[in-house]
């Protein structure tokens, strides 16, 4: 992890306290702060952190660093302050998702990447004070996991009637007047909203891509008024300290949950009714097809950041939630599996292994926090196999050598990962005092 340095931590803490402390204040003096060579610096570290492959223009991080890493920030450092930066188009890459459809990821060039990144370090910790406790995706200090809890929580106290919501195209389709004048509402800066402005024009009319540094931070503005309409039916809908409604929002991801009570039929019918007018605002579509209005007593089940949700009853007979991965990400995992085994037939297992232990530590450390061990145990089962089979190939033996290797001792000498351990999720304390914006919140 990047850790920014302790000045430019500071302005952001300072302007974070700002925001929070006045919703309606509109900062100015900020693209001042972005063309500053420390924060192009820091910029340029967490861009290359995320690694990435180059843009439109071919040029790599290898041939940044190669060249004089110094003289490539002061250019861009030059080009800001003297008014002639020109973002360039994105390279455009289909990245395969499921049912044989794509995903259009647009990479932008390092020197795109790095002006993105520094617009973003100065107007995160203003957009960071209005957004909503609902929203989990992309931000400082929050996790998927937090969101999968805070929906599993839900369940347990009753409430299962879900909208599982899909919206169509959704960053294709942000449109970029509505951004802007969202941005502005909390930005008096003309030279900055000119910067954001080009930078959302050079790839199209409307969108914001998919890839892009400031990305995520636009899609949670964009959609925040949703959020706060969603807050807003939570507190209205509170007996005592029981509230009747329930969301959790990472990114396009949202979910939806109301408490089965009749009292809360009225409360029902009116989320389904304000939802569509909020994104009407937007110029957002639901995805009629793929949304889901489901009712968890009656056996329905949703899908949540690759879990699969469905109510209980415990063996105490108090109500339960089951958080299982769902059948496709299973699926996917093992696909890539087969895939780094079927093209390396010929090659040593420390090479399958190197490519392997990345895919398997990332997959288990996301499904550890749920009711994974049933698949966690199939899936060591089901590898066990897969690297035997691959040894005894190497060997021009059939079998899978059983008697020949243990398991313990054959994942241990090939040093493969093997931490298939189901944990229960709960809040670091130490997160708190980690937090950015940790003076303000305690």
């Amino acid at each position: 992890m990047i850790k920014i340095p302790i000045k430019l931590q500071d302005l952001r803490r300072k302007i974070y306290i700002k925001a929070k402390a006045e919703p309606s204040h509109r900062f100015w003096g900020l693209y001042v702060h972005v063309c500053k060579f420390e924060t192009l610096e820091e910029a340029y570290k967490l861009v290359k952190a995320n690694g990435g492959s180059p843009g439109i223009d071919q040029i790599s991080f290898a041939q940044v660093e190669k060249s004089n890493r110094g003289k490539f920030l002061w250019e861009i450092e030059t080009a800001l302050k003297d008014g002639t930066y020109r973002p360039m188009p994105n390279r455009i890459v289909e990245i395969p998702k499921a049912a044989c459809t794509t995903r259009t990821l647009g990479i932008a060039t390092i020197r795109d990447r790095v002006v993105q990144a520094a617009v973003k370090l100065i107007l995160e910790p203003i957009f960071e004070s209005d957004f909503q406790e609902g929203s989990f995706g992309y931000r400082p200090m929050r996790t998927a996991h937090e969101a999968t809890a805070r929906v599993g929580k839900a369940v347990i106290s009753q409430k299962t009637r879900v909208i599982d919501l899909d919206l169509k195209g959704y960053f294709d389709t942000i449109s970029h007047s509505i951004l802007l004048e969202k941005i502005a509402k909390r930005v008096n800066d003309d030279q900055l909203m000119r910067l954001i402005k080009m930078m959302l024009k050079a790839n199209g009319k409307v969108g914001v891509p998919q890839g892009s540094v400031c990305s995520p931070l636009f899609s949670n503005l964009y959609l925040t008024e949703l959020d706060k309409m969603l807050e807003k039916a939570k507190e209205v809908s509170k007996q005592g300290q029981y509230s009747q409604l329930e969301y959790a929002r990472f990114a396009d991801d949202l979910v939806i949950l109301v408490s089965y009570h009749r009292s809360a039929d009225k409360l029902w019918e009116q989320v389904n009714r304000r939802l569509r007018e909020e994104l009407a605002k937007l110029k957002v579509q639901i995805n009629e097809e793929k949304t889901k209005y489901l009712d968890l007593n009656k056996g329905d089940k949703f899908d949540f950041l690759g879990f699969e949700f469905r109510k209980i009853k415990t063996k105490t007979g108090k109500m339960g939630v089951l958080q299982l991965p769902k059948k496709a990400s299973k699926q996917k995992l093992k696909d890539k599996l087969k895939a780094a085994f079927k093209n390396n037939v010929s090659q040593p297992l420390t090479r399958v292994r190197d490519i392997i232990n990345p895919i398997i530590k990332g997959w288990v450390n996301h499904f550890k926090y749920g009711n994974s061990s049933k698949f966690f145990g199939e899936l060591k089962y089901w590898l066990n196999k897969k690297i035997r089979r691959h040894l005894m190939r190497a060997m021009k033996r059939k079998g899978y050598g059983w008697k020949r290797w243990s398991t313990k001792g054959l994942f241990a000498i090939y040093n493969i990962f093997c931490d298939f351990k189901v944990v229960r999720w709960k809040v670091n304390p130490k997160r708190q005092a980690e937090n950015p914006w940790y003076e303000i919140v305690k």
